[in-house]
Formats: structure tokens, sequence, C-alpha cells
């Protein structure tokens, strides 16, 4: 397993990828859509997220990976923000975010991906990283705290209206 920069060599695999998400997890689905619209447009973004430019409304500079496997298919994504410095980040999403496709859950690859993950935010300088998972999601949280998590606080979401543990770890 290892971390890659999103390219136009994993459209296959980001296909698959999608593609258990819309079976599987229709609700996380949403957030890889724009990528079976126009793949070469959607890697473009996600290159300018991770260099600050052309950063959507209330987005931060974010580099974007994907964990792929031996055979080149992708298994989970993970985005590193450089910073929070907004409301909804430092309360609700933290500096990291990840999803392991569904198909390939309970395998310890997200303890893996954020291992990985945990490496590229130490290299873009962050010295500690806030990550949430709602209250209820023990496998996200166990994963967290695999790798070092430490429970901050449980908060209610504004934009997402529901419990959130915070955690932080040391870079």
């Amino acid at each position: 397993m290892e971390l890659v920069v999103p390219s136009d060599e994993f459209e296959a695999a980001f296909a698959c990828f999608y593609e258990d998400f819309a079976n599987n997890d229709v609700e996380n689905a949403e957030y890889y859509s724009d990528g079976m619209t126009d793949f070469s447009k959607y890697i473009e973004r996600l290159k300018d997220e991770s260099l600050g430019l052309n950063l959507r409304e209330g987005y931060v500079p974010c580099s974007h990976f994907w964990l792929v496997d031996a055979s080149k298919q992708i298994v989970g994504a993970i985005r590193v923000r450089h910073n929070i410095d907004n409301e909804f980040l430092s309360l609700e999403a933290g500096h990291i975010g990840y999803d392991i496709a569904p198909s390939s859950r309970r395998r310890g690859n997200g303890k893996r991906m954020l291992e990985l993950a945990l490496v590229k935010a130490q290299e873009l300088g962050l010295n500690r990283v806030m990550l949430t998972a709602d209250e209820d999601n023990i496998a996200s949280r166990r994963v967290i705290e695999a790798n070092g998590g430490q429970l901050d606080s449980v908060v209610m979401g504004k934009v997402f209206p529901n419990l959130l543990a915070r955690y932080w770890i040391a870079l």
C-alpha cells in the first residue's frame, strides 16, 4: 500500500472506487461525483487545491492522496488541509478527512492510510493535526486512536448537526 497524488493514470481505478461508493455508500459517493463528470478537470482541481490556487469559497489549501494497493486499485482517499483557519474546519472537519472504499473496509486500510498521511502533514510543516469523527463512528475513531489520537472534546456540529468527537495527534 502506498499514497499517491491523484493523476490521470488512475482514471479507471477511480471509476471502480467511485462505483464502490455509489453502490454501497451513496452518502459519501457524492463527494467524488465530479471525478466521474470530467476526470481531468477533477484532477486539475485537486492539484490546484494543493497549491492554494482557485480555491472555492470556504476552502483552504489541501493536499489530496489516494491509497493504492499492489494492483494500483484505489482503496482510499485522504485529504490533508494545510490549515484549519475557519470556523467549520476548526470545529467540524479538522486537518484530515478520509474515506475507505466500502469493499476495502475492516482490513486495516484506514489505519495505514492515516499513518502515511501523518508523514505528509509533517512534511507540510504541521506540528499537530485535528481530526473528527461522528461520535458513533467507532471504526473511524479506532483508526484515529490507533494513530495516536487524543480525544479533545465532543461537540455538536453546525454544518453537520450531529455529535462529533474531536481528536488531536501530535506529529
